[in-house]
């Protein structure tokens, strides 16, 4: 009978801790909650007596009671993706340090489950959403035009969502990547692109095909293969380009994901870079450097996306955002390494 009673017992509440203190409800309430100033001897009593108790705040009655969680909802893409596990880092630090949690959940390029995600987060009454989407879809827009809490996108865009945004210039980006390549002289250069329902991937493929233009070159849609952002549809498309009639001598990868499905597909095929095919990947990433060779790609500023897209979001929720939404436009930076090799390949002359 007494184990019935124990296990069916009330949780302690703030009366409880007042009671066991001897102060007031208000007086463990101004601890609690930090609200006002309490003397040291006061504020001693009342934690050795929430210890002592087991009592624990109630966040979701207090949230209610004060209308905002200090919890801000992050979705991102694709959490295996080494850009957006440091954009996350990044950003939790900078919101913690400002006082908020951070409920974090991944749409796994997928659509459906994006939506539902976003909806999640807003049940959780979070105070605001920082979002990587996964597409454009009309239950999106809806689901943000409906919420009534700050939004920031990061690294993708959705036509007809006003709100602030963190995001690369792609399109320069990719465009100074495949001009570098033609300046070496490739004049095939494959591209396995990322999804086209999401900004980057149509923004990438658009710097692709301008720096084509430039060179007076025409655009053979035979060299473009989708890779959705995946290493597994990435490796697929670079075989497809790998076997061609006459394959590329190059090839630029539109994320980091698909860069190492292009590399297992030119290792599998009995081929090298760069001997054999040279090799650009979007995403810098740690390893990048420890590959063989070397991969050149081009460097997000990773920290600078993270703070700028959760200060936005800090900036909304004080007050300080009242101006129409801001679009903070970033550039990325072309590393050179050794994935790549001028074409055509100029033996070493002849000692005599």
């Amino acid at each position: 009978m007494q184990q019935r009673r124990n296990s069916t017992r009330k949780s302690p509440t703030m009366l409880d801790v007042a009671q066991s203190a001897k102060v007031s409800v208000a007086t463990v309430s101004a601890v609690v909650n930090g609200s006002t100033p309490v003397s040291p001897e006061l504020r001693s009593r009342i934690e050795t007596a929430i210890q002592e108790i087991g009592y624990k705040r109630n966040t979701i009655a207090r949230s209610l009671k004060i209308g905002t969680t200090r919890t801000i909802g992050l979705m991102v893409a694709d959490i295996t993706n080494p850009f957006f596990t440091d954009v996350v880092a990044v950003i939790q630090d900078v919101l913690h340090r400002a006082g908020y949690a951070v409920m974090l959940c991944c749409n796994d390029e997928d659509i459906n489950l994006q939506d539902e995600q976003i909806e999640l987060l807003l049940d959780r009454m979070v105070d605001g959403l920082i979002i990587a989407p996964a597409g454009e879809d009309a239950h999106l827009k809806r689901i943000l035009a409906a919420a009534s809490v700050p939004t920031v996108l990061i690294d993708r865009l959705c036509d007809g969502i006003e709100t602030d945004a963190v995001i690369l210039d792609n399109w320069r980006a990719v465009l100074d990547a495949t001009s570098y390549m033609l300046k070496l002289g490739h004049r095939r250069i494959g591209y396995i692109s990322g999804s086209l329902e999401t900004s980057t991937g149509r923004e990438r493929l658009a710097g692709y095909r301008a720096a084509l233009d430039a060179a007076a070159l025409p655009f053979d849609e035979k060299l473009v293969q989708i890779g959705n952002f995946r290493e597994k549809d990435a490796y697929k498309a670079a075989m497809q380009l790998l076997t061609s009639a006459d394959r590329p001598s190059a090839i630029f990868s539109a994320n980091n994901l698909m860069v190492i499905g292009v590399m297992k597909a030119i290792r599998d095929i009995g081929l090298k870079c760069p001997d054999d095919i040279s090799v650009v990947s979007f995403d810098d990433f740690p390893w990048a450097d420890v590959f063989q060779p070397h991969l050149t790609t081009i460097a997000q500023p990773v920290q600078t996306i993270g703070e700028q897209a959760a200060q936005l979001i800090i900036d909304r929720l004080s007050g300080k955002g009242t101006e129409p939404p801001r679009r903070l436009m970033l550039q990325g930076r072309l590393i050179i390494r050794d994935s790549c090799r001028p074409f055509p390949l100029i033996a070493p002359h002849a000692t005599t």
